[in-house]
């Protein structure tokens, strides 16, 4: 079976699970989404790995795997999204140390919040993709900036973009861009990583 690499386009709250969030890979050749439902710690997980600017004080779980992985040798050499049962996706991490290959299974949550730390790259097979990939259609008013969530979730389909964004600076416009940065550090110090993410979006706005 073929393999297709991945990327990550974004995250988005899920509004038909209630504490979910849908992580949005992007097939790098092609059109086609794969949406996957994670709970909100790796969600978090995953936007401070996007979010390079936004250092934990202290190493959340997969930060202390990589640091443990990194004192003995080990290398994640590519992340593998190999089954599709009843919805739920299976992952493989593929290891490596002194040159011999391992195979780990792994939630697909995880394997991906590890495959950012290790600058991994993402692959699924081109069956899944047939099966659960979707295309989505955007708008031309607003680009790629909206997500329609409950669509996003459902089976293979097109559906039109044009609903809120996922991480996004609203909220956070009347304050001067000194604030939005004593904001984003306190965020960070209570470890509050969505609400940092969208502060962080907010500045980059104001910077850009």
């Amino acid at each position: 079976m073929s393999l297709v690499k991945l990327n990550i386009k974004g995250i988005s709250y899920s509004q038909t699970q209630n504490g979910a969030y849908a992580l949005i890979l992007n097939e790098v050749d092609g059109e086609r989404k794969l949406p996957i439902v994670i709970g909100a710690f790796e969600a978090q997980s995953i936007a401070i790995a996007l979010e390079k600017e936004i250092k934990p004080p202290r190493p959340l779980t997969h930060d202390l795997f990589k640091n443990f992985a990194d004192r003995f040798d080990i290398v994640v050499k590519q992340v593998i999204i190999h089954k599709l049962v009843d919805g739920v996706f299976f992952s493989s991490i593929i290891c490596e140390r002194d040159r011999i290959e391992e195979i780990i299974d792994a939630r697909t949550s995880d394997a991906i919040a590890l495959a950012l730390r290790f600058n991994a790259p993402i692959f699924t097979y081109k069956n899944i993709l047939d099966k659960a990939g979707i295309y989505l259609k955007i708008n031309p008013e607003q680009g790629e900036e909206g997500i329609n969530h409950d669509d996003v979730l459902g089976p293979t389909q097109t559906f039109d973009a044009d609903t809120e964004t996922t991480v996004s600076g609203e909220g956070y416009t009347q304050y001067s861009l000194q604030e939005l940065h004593e904001l984003l550090e306190g965020a960070v110090q209570n470890e509050d990583y969505e609400k940092a993410a969208k502060i962080r979006d907010e500045i980059s706005k104001r910077e850009s």
